[in-house]
């Protein structure tokens, strides 16, 4: 059996359909509503309304479960708490295979953007309990690059201190399919390796201004700040420091060079290739509605 979780989400939810659609393993879904599940031919729906925080509850919901689709949490101040429990209790339960969405750079003993250490940290929870993994590394979601854009008149704006940083933007359909490839492989070639999953380009924020000009047809700008201007423009948004350090430091690390890998997990596990920023946008207009 397959448990996955994240499947009210836009990665988890990919991830579950095309798992429904490819193979008769049973299917578990573990959600903290069950009436936001996805409906899914022959899929179990289980309730774990306390979440990854919830440790016997969740250990509970994953009674059975071989394998486990396990997605980061959300971002909050206490996600790596969420994390250490949930691992916990997989191991408690008895999985025997953990696939979990990392980060690019968690390797580094000490990466820029605060909140991969997080995922560092997961990691070697992970490792710890001798339960079979596998660590799938994303990179940036190409759906980031309208995300952090802000419209000024008759213009988008992409205001950050990345300097002429790249970064190896993913999209999440990648994301999701070389995740279905690592669940429906049950032998141990990928046991214990950190996967590295990206697009097939590395895009300065300026060219990812250009590539949404584009996509969109609406005029879009890379404006460079400083780390202090980073964080006057951002804490009128009234979300807590630990958060806006997050945002920041996540453009401080593609200033250093730290999110500018490039690979070919994608083809190498899916047999197509890796889609660009451009494809992903003009795939998915709701990812850039906003702007418009």
């Amino acid at each position: 059996m397959i448990g996955l979780t994240g499947v009210t989400g836009t990665l988890g939810g990919r991830v579950a359909e095309r798992l429904s659609a490819a193979t008769d393993e049973p299917l578990r879904l573990v959600v903290r509503d069950a009436a936001r599940a996805p409906d899914l031919p022959g899929a179990e729906v289980v309730e774990n309304p306390g979440g990854y925080a919830d440790g016997a509850g969740f250990r509970a919901a994953l009674t059975g479960v071989d394998t486990l689709f396990l997605v980061s949490a959300a971002e909050a101040e206490d996600r790596l708490r969420q994390h250490l429990t949930a691992v916990e209790a997989a191991a408690a339960a008895g999985v025997r295979r953990i696939v979990y969405t990392s980060f690019v750079g968690a390797h580094r003993p000490d990466p820029t953007f605060t909140l991969v250490r997080h995922h560092a940290a997961t990691e070697e929870a992970v490792r710890g309990t001798g339960v079979r993994h596998t660590f799938l590394r994303h990179n940036m979601y190409a759906d980031f690059v309208p995300f952090f854009a802000v419209r000024e008149g008759d213009r988008a704006v992409i205001a950050a201190p990345a300097g002429d940083g790249r970064t190896g933007f993913v999209s999440r359909d990648d994301l999701a399919d070389v995740a279905t490839a690592v669940l429906l492989r049950d032998d141990d070639e990928l046991d214990g390796q950190a996967l590295e999953v990206t697009g097939p380009e590395a895009l300065t924020l300026a060219e990812a201004a250009e590539v949404l000009t584009e996509v969109t047809g609406i005029p879009a700008e890379y404006r460079p700040q400083t780390t202090e201007e980073a964080w006057a423009t951002r804490r009128p948004s009234g979300h807590p420091d630990w958060e806006i350090e997050g945002w920041v430091t996540s453009y401080l690390a593609i200033a250093a060079g730290e999110l500018a890998s490039v690979t070919d997990v994608v083809p190498r596990l899916t047999g197509h290739p890796a889609r660009t920023v451009a494809e992903h946008l003009r795939a998915h207009p709701e990812d850039w509605a906003h702007l418009r």
